[in-house]
């Protein structure tokens, strides 16, 4: 089962992570607090009518393919709740499990742990700091999880240090004019600059904007690797904590004595209480025996989706991506395709097509990213919804918008990047999108705006709106046909 600590909020923003037809209330925070998502996926559930298909408390034991599955694609699900075991045959099966599913604890990369006095444990377990005080505790793992828990276990303990093999680079959520960086950083404007701008001056840029916040050298925080070879670490605080040297930033633990950590730097720290290894996951699927093979926390899927082993595509993996932005709304659209495929209205290509489209995307993955733990299938966020989109008919056309509803066209090539406009047109279309995807300031506005304050105003002129028309309509053209 998946774990979180009770001070957990979420990295995405509540525009970039909303479902499609169904825009995060106004006044919810822009990053909820794991509560206020919780609270939202209830109020879904609702909305739609839900609770009545879902079945609590209850555990899936096996997938298993019927006699008759190259013809009739069929499963038999075997299920138990409350001791009581069921079996059901159905026509398709989706997995939503994700890949925060096992906690991986590499203690044999840690030689001497075995005779560490203190406490360890895996990140999983932690749940609050009240323990950590007055203790002197390393966090083992710069990712979210470790950056948090250092951050957050600082308050309360003697001293936290934070040790980390390749370093990372530090997003704040609070970007420019104090919004959501992610709104900032997703607009389909930015997407096809990215694409036409080399990788080296790409992250030359988002190098030099990271360290203008801080300077990640002087900090001890500066990774081997270019800031878009691996997912930077969200951590508003941890540099604050560093400053002030609550949290010290080391390297990787060469070894542990009974009571000491010594680092490869030949550095030791001595009196250490307690050690947290926020080492990341592994994933397996042990339920649906060999129907999905998972090597070194890799797993071949066509579009991240559909093994491409099977008879009949009647078996598809949900959630299994780690995308720079937002998990919900991607598995969102794949539930969204899939279930055109197993109705039989979308066809998927022949296992040749398949695999060569596997294989040219695992190629991408390994140039652009380091080998690490934390990387199981990478996505670039508005590629893979755009892809998908595409297959399932309901990507919106820019150019045609341009003309026939400007305004709207601006939003979607100039404003963040909403899943909402998968809802424009096309299969599950919603008559509420255009109004939903025009009012996401307000949206993001209202829950900070307690507090009446004088609006300077601002105004634009005609002149400045028809060059940004114009605008809209040249890059709608380059987009489409580039």
């Amino acid at each position: 089962m998946a774990s979180i600590y009770k001070s957990v909020i979420i990295n995405t923003s509540k525009e970039i992570m909303c479902f499609s037809d169904y825009p995060i209330p106004a006044h919810f925070p822009n990053f909820m607090h794991n509560s206020q998502v919780l609270e939202y996926f209830r109020m879904y559930a609702k909305e739609f009518d839900l609770v009545k298909y879902i079945r609590f408390k209850t555990t899936v034991c096996s997938v298993k393919k019927q006699p008759d599955f190259p013809t009739s694609g069929q499963w038999e699900v075997v299920t138990e709740s409350e001791g009581k075991k069921e079996v059901t045959v159905f026509d398709g099966v989706m997995v939503c499990t994700g890949h925060h599913t096992n906690a991986h604890l590499p203690l044999e990369s840690f030689p001497g742990i075995e005779k560490f006095k203190g406490q360890y444990f895996h990140s999983r377990d932690y749940k609050n700091p009240e323990s950590f005080s007055g203790k002197r505790v390393i966090v083992i793992g710069i990712g979210n999880s470790g950056g948090d828990l250092a951050v957050e276990i600082s308050h309360t303990a003697k001293q936290v240090f934070l040790s980390t093999r390749r370093g990372a680079w530090i997003m704040n959520r609070v970007g420019d004019r104090g919004y959501p960086i992610d709104v900032l950083l997703f607009s389909r404007l930015k997407n096809f600059l990215t694409k036409i701008v080399s990788q080296s001056l790409l992250n030359t840029y988002l190098e030099r904007q990271m360290n203008q916040r801080f300077n990640h050298e002087m900090y001890g925080l500066k990774p081997k690797h270019r800031a878009l070879s691996q997912h930077p670490t969200v951590n508003d605080e941890l540099p604050n904590r560093i400053i002030s040297g609550m949290v010290k930033v080391k390297g990787n633990v060469k070894e542990f004595t009974e009571t000491a950590a010594i680092f490869e730097d030949g550095s030791r720290e001595d009196n250490i209480d307690a050690v947290i290894f926020a080492t990341g996951y592994t994933f397996a699927f042990p339920f649906l025996e060999d129907s999905v093979k998972v090597v070194k926390n890799k797993v071949s899927l066509y579009k991240t989706v559909f093994p491409p082993n099977l008879e009949k595509p009647t078996l598809a993996i949900i959630g299994l991506v780690q995308p720079l932005g937002a998990i919900m709304p991607i598995s969102e659209i794949q539930g969204r395709w899939v279930t055109q495929v197993f109705k039989g209205l979308k066809t998927l290509p022949s296992q040749s097509e398949m695999l060569r489209d596997i294989t040219e995307a695992q190629e991408k993955m390994d140039k652009r990213y380091v080998e690490s733990q934390r990387h199981t299938i990478q996505v670039d966020f508005i590629d893979i919804m755009d892809e998908l989109a595409d297959l399932m008919g309901v990507r919106p056309n820019l150019l045609t918008l341009a003309f026939t509803d400007p305004k709207l066209a601006l939003q979607l090539l100039l404003g963040p990047y909403t899943p909402i406009q998968y809802r424009l047109q096309g299969p599950g279309k919603w008559d509420g999108a255009r109004k939903a995807i025009l009012t996401i300031d307000e949206r993001i506005r209202k829950p900070m705006m307690t507090r009446q304050v004088e609006s300077s105003g601002s105004t634009t002129s005609a002149l400045t709106m028809a060059w940004f028309m114009l605008a809209v309509v040249f890059f709608a053209i380059i987009i489409t046909y580039f």
